[in-house]
């Protein structure tokens, strides 16, 4: 923009405010979007909650708030809705109860999988993995309904406070256990089935990173009853870990196996080479 060092304060002040003018944003899109997210977990769940409520009315009146929050947001976003605001935000709302099951049925395999867990309500309130679950949750109904930029916006809200990456586009099953989770990255076209267990650092990720294959593939297919080990890296759009698998610490896969394989990182020390010898160890 600076055009050149005699480029004033009151120039640039002017180009801003024409930038401005352009956008033309009704609403502070990325704070409007985490305020509206809390709010909705907040009415899903009492663990969060500020508000009490002493009947169903009252419940239902706050739904009709946060639908008009969200028709709000939708508005702000600049022109790019293909349909109107209010269609978005009724549609996004009918998905509730099934969005809520979903995650009640994350928090219940959390609790039932993990043994330092000592209760399903402190999984809810104290668990990094099941708060990025929840926001994915959210944000891939609204990616869903093809809503530009909201989504993504929810998702890197749950990156910064968790350190857990979980693209909105990603297709995940239900029962999804995330343990500990920092650092995980899921990729926009992963494709995760029923029962799947995801440890800290775990990548799936593409091979190529090509603007020309945003259409495509690009992450793996992780089939029902799979346990992913901390650090294992599993790449490619068509790497698909099979059913029942288990994929060792620090793996790199960028092939299929087939089900119930267990795969583990094998690093031999060699000392008359006096180097590593690293292997992959199929175990089916």
């Amino acid at each position: 923009m600076a055009k050149n060092q005699n480029y004033s304060l009151a120039e640039f002040s002017v180009d801003l405010l024409k930038i401005r003018k352009k956008y033309q944003s009704k609403e502070p899109i990325k704070s409007s979007a985490q305020s509206f997210v809390n709010d909705l977990l907040q009415l899903l769940f009492p663990h969060f909650s500020e508000s009490e409520y002493f009947n169903s009315n009252e419940i239902e009146s706050k739904i009709y708030l946060l639908r008009r929050n969200l028709n709000m947001i939708l508005t702000s976003l600049n022109g790019k809705l293909k349909n109107d605001a209010n269609k978005y935000a009724n549609d996004f709302f009918e998905k509730l109860p099934l969005i809520y099951k979903k995650l009640y049925k994350d928090a219940e395999t959390i609790y039932e999988g993990d043994p330092a867990a000592e209760s399903l309500d402190e999984v809810i309130l104290a668990y990094p993995g099941f708060f990025a679950i929840a926001i994915y949750r959210i944000a891939h109904e609204l990616y869903n309904l093809k809503i530009p930029l909201l989504p993504r916006v929810l998702s890197e809200y749950a990156h910064q406070i968790t350190g857990i990456d979980i693209h909105p586009g990603a297709k995940i099953g239900t029962s999804f256990f995330i343990d500990h989770g920092t650092g995980i990255v899921i990729g926009e076209t992963t494709s995760i089935g029923k029962n799947v267990k995801i440890y800290q650092g775990v990548t799936l990720g593409a091979l190529s990173v090509q603007k020309e294959l945003a259409k495509k593939k690009r992450h793996p297919t992780i089939e029902d009853d799979v346990i992913i080990y901390s650090n294992a890296v599993i790449l490619g759009g068509s790497t698909t870990i099979g059913k029942g698998s288990i994929i060792g610490g620090n793996v790199w896969l960028t092939r299929s196996i087939p089900p119930s394989s267990i795969v583990q990182h094998r690093s031999e020390i060699s000392f008359k080479d006096g180097f590593n010898n690293d292997e992959i160890n199929f175990i089916i």
